[in-house]
């Protein structure tokens, strides 16, 4: 299993159209209902620093998020949207309650 958590900050004229790429997302995910994967995503009370957190359980370690459309659309022009621009941080669970494993 691996988990990554990615923080970023974006403009804040870019706030609600990152919303609403990251609503498109999990509306695939729902859609699609991959298996071997945990996905959450937060935005902070600024409204503007997003956090995201994926837990990749698959037996073969493959991740199902970058093979979505919605994903791609996502991830496409994050860069133009950013203040911040996303950093993904390697993450070792150490305990979970409903949330991972």
């Amino acid at each position: 299993m691996a988990t990554v958590m990615v923080s970023y900050k974006v403009k804040a004229d870019k706030a609600d159209e990152n919303i609403a790429y990251i609503d498109a997302v999990f509306a695939a995910l729902q859609k699609a209902g991959p298996e071997g994967i945990r996905y959450l995503s937060m935005v902070a009370e600024d409204g503007v620093s997003f956090t995201h957190i994926a837990s990749i359980e698959s037996d073969d370690g493959s991740n199902p998020l970058p093979e979505l459309p919605e994903f791609q659309a996502f991830i496409a022009d994050i860069g133009a949207r950013c203040e911040e621009p996303p950093a993904p941080v390697g993450q070792r669970l150490i305990g979970s309650y409903r949330a991972f494993g």
